[in-house]
Order: structure tokens, then C-alpha cells, then sequence
């Protein structure tokens, strides 16, 4: 293989590495910021329940974003 391929094939994994990392950096404190106590989640799944019991009511259908 030619030396300036091989250079161009570290520097292409070296790079990939790095978007692998930053990605998995990025969830990891997605997930710290998003922690929610009990009493959060099941204030929010009652609150999102209520909504989609109003929207079927009223003959509206779609996805329940929360």
C-alpha cells in the first residue's frame, strides 16, 4: 500500500474515533441532565396520559410529544 494512502486511512479512523467519542459524550450527559426522580416521571406520564385522553375525546389523533 502506498505510504500516502496509509496516512489517509489513519487520519479517516483517527477522525471517526473522535466523532464516536464526542458522540457518546454527548449522550452520556444528555442522560445526566435528563435524570428525573420518581415523583418527575409520574408526574410527566399522568400529565402526558391526560393529554391523549383529551385528544381522544375530541377525535384527534397524532403522536404525543413529551
Amino acid at each position: 500500500m502506498p505510504t500516502s494512502n496509509r496516512v489517509w486511512k489513519i487520519v479517516g479512523l483517527a477522525g471517526l474515533v473522535g466523532v464516536v467519542a464526542t458522540g457518546a459524550l454527548v449522550a452520556r450527559n444528555e442522560r445526566e441532565r435528563r435524570a428525573y426522580t420518581p415523583d418527575e416521571v409520574r408526574d410527566r406520564l399522568q400529565e402526558r396520559l391526560r393529554a391523549a385522553e383529551g385528544e381522544s375525546a375530541s377525535g384527534q389523533e397524532g403522536r404525543i410529544v413529551g
